[in-house]
């Protein structure tokens, strides 16, 4: 990354051996899987883009001068952390705003304490002893600075774990301790919990612990390997069956310098296949009389609130549900109602409106062995593919179905695919969990 501590990277060796502990998969609450808390008013959000990472975040004039020319559709900020090294004088509530409104998607990391045994200089450090306090404390600090920014439930936070010297005594438990406890920190709060890492410690190390049942298993991981190579696929640290399902992000490329649009900065390059942070769009009613605002993507719900024509709203992300005019979208806003996109001013008024995501509610599967999605809510439905053992499950809406295990409950993930409710981490393992909404 772009600072002072800049890593050194070399090639890596073969995979360390997975820990063969299962998962049973009855217990929703269980680790590794740890269920995230949802609020109504949030939604996770994934992208496969390229992005780039500065120690200060760029002026809102250097993001529209490499809008459209630079091949980066993303930016990191280094948003938190005791140890952040650079001043950060654009990072602000209205600088998220506008930069997500110009078509920036965000990369929010946080430079917490560092394991005791860390390579580089960094004054905050913790021990083994003091790794579940510090985790859990950098957890919660980093939810309060993302909402502040306006980075809102669902998104990802991205623990910056520098690298270290593995072979220091008790190093390798005290950095599985602290990000267990980063993990579930964030999970209690609802936002997805992501790590940076050097591929030959930290990624090693986590992938080695990934089926762990006493540690909390983190959503997404971001590795630092500065060989040229842009994939995420094929790592030689992490095997392609671990963190499989848009959970990964690549560093290929270090410090340097690019020019875009008259502008220089000194960046380094990543792609991102993962979760990114959620922030609110703004748009306006178009509707000419009042606007319900309904508890579920349908006029069968409650009325839970009205906005004014004309008045500005809040949207998180947008659903499937009751065809209205011309469109079964339905947007959720900011205070975790839902109104039908027939009104709202979104680019289009039939179908989904890019770059507002489609709402989800991700949540680890709770196996270790892959899982058989299918193209309905059923065991009878053709299966059409497979999500890995603790891979994440994009859940859009909830319907009911075959009974499986504990529940009835069937989830339908935003690329259609249908999985048993039974296997997936949330907020219950035997009937609907809040806040997904049913399917239409």
């Amino acid at each position: 990354m772009s600072q002072a501590r800049r890593l050194s990277t070399r090639a890596g060796a073969v995979l360390a051996a997975l820990a063969m502990a299962l998962v049973l998969p009855g217990a929703a609450q269980a680790d590794p899987a740890t269920p995230g808390s949802y609020p109504a008013a949030s939604s996770a959000s994934r992208v496969s883009a390229y992005f780039f990472d500065t120690c200060t975040a760029p002026s809102l004039t250097a993001l529209g001068a490499w809008r459209g020319r630079a091949p980066y559709t993303g930016v990191n900020t280094y948003f938190g952390g005791r140890n952040r090294a650079c001043t950060q004088p654009n990072l602000t509530a209205s600088w998220v705003r506008s930069a997500t409104a110009a078509g920036w998607f965000l990369v929010p990391t946080y430079m917490g304490d560092q394991p005791f045994c860390m390579f580089g200089s960094k004054p905050y450090r913790y021990s083994t002893t003091s790794a579940a306090a510090r985790g859990a404390a950098d957890g919660a600090d980093a939810v309060a600075q993302a909402k502040a920014l306006g980075m809102i439930p669902g998104s990802a936070l991205y623990a910056d774990v520098e690298h270290y010297d593995r072979a220091a005594a008790g190093c390798t438990a005290a950095v599985r301790t602290y990000v267990s406890e980063w993990t579930r920190a964030l999970h209690r709060a609802g936002y997805l919990a992501g790590v940076y890492a050097h591929q030959d410690s930290g990624v090693r190390d986590l992938a080695a612990s990934y089926l762990s049942t006493s540690l909390a298993r983190p959503d997404a991981v971001w590795m630092a390997r500065w060989d040229g190579v842009a994939t995420t696929q094929n790592w030689p640290t992490a095997g392609n069956t671990l963190w499989a399902e848009f959970q990964r992000a690549k560093q290929y490329r270090g410090d340097h310098n690019e020019t875009w649009g008259g502008v220089t900065l000194n960046i380094d390059s990543n792609l991102m296949r993962g979760p990114v942070a959620t922030v609110l769009r703004t748009y306006r009613v178009t509707s000419t009389g009042t606007l319900n605002v309904r508890s579920g993507p349908s006029s069968a719900y409650p009325i839970v609130g009205t906005l004014a024509p004309n008045a500005s709203v809040s949207v998180i992300c947008q659903a499937r549900g009751q065809v209205v005019g011309t469109t079964s979208v339905w947007d959720r806003i900011s205070t975790g109602g839902y109104v039908s996109d027939r009104y709202i001013s979104t680019p289009s008024s039939t179908t989904f409106s890019a770059p507002l995501q489609r709402c989800s509610y991700p949540g680890q599967t709770t196996i270790s062995t892959p899982v058989n999605t299918r193209s309905g809510p059923g065991t009878s439905y053709a299966v059409n593919g497979s999500l890995q053992g603790g891979a994440l499950a994009w859940v859009a809406c909830q319907r009911s179905g075959t009974v499986v295990g504990t529940t009835g409950v069937w989830n339908q993930l935003v690329d259609g695919r249908w999985i048993s409710d039974y296997y997936v981490s949330n907020a219950s393992n035997t009937t609907f969990s809040a806040p997904v909404p049913r399917c239409p």
